[in-house]
């Protein structure tokens, strides 16, 4: 812990690796609050896979057809909007569950990328790079971009909180006060998708869901409220992040695997405190 905390003064990678901990949290902690309410958890991983498809297509097109311009990260920013408003067409319009179209998603989506990427000559170390991610490896650039993102997400969540929390809640009631549910609904998925896919390519999928999943799962056991929720995940992701990097800095460890460990120990903590809480109270 303490070489952790003097080598955060003299290296800027660590710093990064810190700013991008504070900087998803937001993301996190707002998005996730409503993936989790509105039971569509799934989705992140859905979605972050089927991306896959989004990423081969990019490289395909940018080795075999030299489209030099065409980054990786705007195919798999098409196809994750695209997967979502699927999902959310599929859901509202033929009245099927989210889960079973995420599953189709997340099969389809990684067919095509596996197939694009046997076309595409070579070894695909930087799309290796953009699925599993690296938080030490963090740019400049890419801090702008999760800057960016929490923007658009903190500025759309303020001015559609009441619209978000009623499509979560209670749709019918809302659709019967005049509210577009659909538009809002759908809305809410693209901000998923988008958060998805800018914290995949620079945090890597498993942290990902980790981090939408985990922080506001604890929360939701203690807070009543959604904007509470999203306070206390937002602190919790930060936390979680933060002591990854501290815990697995020395040894050397995954840093992201160890910061998942820690998100995964401190839900099941929590999970016991509020059950022997219950259990004294009753």
């Amino acid at each position: 812990m303490y070489e952790f905390l003097t080598d955060l003064r003299q290296y800027p990678f660590l710093q990064n690796a810190l700013l991008t901990g504070l900087l998803a949290g937001v993301a996190c902690g707002v998005i996730g609050t409503y993936i989790v309410v509105r039971r569509i958890s799934y989705i992140a991983g859905g979605i972050a896979h089927s991306v896959l498809a989004g990423l081969g297509a990019a490289f395909y097109l940018q080795r075999v057809h030299h489209w030099s311009a065409l980054q990786p990260v705007y195919g798999a920013l098409v196809v994750a909007v695209i997967a979502a408003i699927t999902i959310g067409l599929v859901s509202l319009k033929a009245r099927q569950r989210e889960d079973t179209a995420i599953s189709a998603l997340w099969a389809v989506g990684m067919a095509i990328g596996i197939v694009f990427i046997s076309m595409t000559p070579g070894y695909n170390e930087e799309l290796m790079g953009y699925l599993f991610g690296n938080i030490l490896l963090v740019s400049s650039s890419e801090l702008w971009m999760l800057g960016g993102l929490d923007v658009i997400i903190v500025v759309l969540g303020l001015l559609f909180y009441n619209q978000f929390l009623a499509v979560c809640f209670d749709q019918e009631f809302a659709r019967l006060r005049g509210m577009n549910v659909e538009f809002f609904y759908l809305l809410l998925l693209a901000l998923a998708a988008l958060t998805v896919v800018i914290l995949a390519t620079v945090v890597g999928i498993v942290m990902v869901v980790a981090l939408l999943t985990l922080p506001v799962a604890i929360a939701a056991l203690f807070c009543r409220t959604l904007w509470m929720m999203m306070i206390v995940s937002t602190v919790l992701c930060v936390a979680f992040t933060t002591s990854g990097l501290a815990i697995s800095y020395s040894p050397d460890y995954p840093t992201g695997a160890t910061t998942i460990l820690v998100a995964g120990f401190a839900y099941l903590f929590a999970i016991t405190f509020r059950w022997i809480s219950d259990r004294i109270r009753a």
